[in-house]
């Protein structure tokens, strides 16, 4: 009994493991997707002269202060890869948990607008001081809004192996 119960809780740290393991790698795998199919947009909106980025690299200026403008530049690229790799993870594990309940591509949806919302209109411009984007107008709204939209529903499509192989 005791040597079942041993084996019972190596196999579940295991499949904890597993798990973890992953999500780490799908994590880096679909948010490297996601954070590449965001940028033809953000370059769109920056052609049409509205804002985008803007607390990436006002989070970098935080760290790195009088760098040369190339070397500022690539911080920035790798930057928006690191958080779409941590942005990943728990959109995810949403998928995992929401599998067959709803549409994958609704839920990666709603995930890059509640994050939007959540993180880039309240609790960024907040911690820097800034108005919110709600005050500024749509104009400053609608751009990054469309682009976290993007981003949920490339990692909700490109995550599906993942999301069925974790959620049996």
């Amino acid at each position: 009994m005791e040597s079942q119960m041993t084996m019972q809780s190596i196999t579940s740290a295991f499949n904890q493991k597993s798990l973890l393991k992953g999500l780490a790698k799908e994590s880096v795998r679909s948010g490297t997707i996601a954070s590449i199919a965001m940028i033809p947009f953000g370059f769109l909106f920056q052609l049409l002269g509205l804002r985008v980025g803007h607390y990436g690299k006002k989070l970098l200026e935080v760290f790195f202060t009088n760098l040369p403008e190339l070397t500022f530049r690539l911080l920035m690229f790798i930057e928006h890869f690191v958080i779409g790799w941590l942005s990943a993870a728990p959109l995810l594990i949403l998928l995992v948990l929401s599998k067959n309940r709803l549409p994958a591509w609704s839920v990666g949806a709603i995930y890059g607008v509640v994050y939007y919302v959540v993180l880039n209109s309240l609790v960024l411009p907040l911690s820097f001081g800034d108005r919110t984007p709600w005050a500024l107008g749509f104009s400053v709204v609608y751009p990054s809004l469309i682009i976290h939209i993007v981003f949920g529903i490339s990692i909700a499509l490109t995550s599906k192996r993942f999301v069925c192989s974790f959620s049996k």
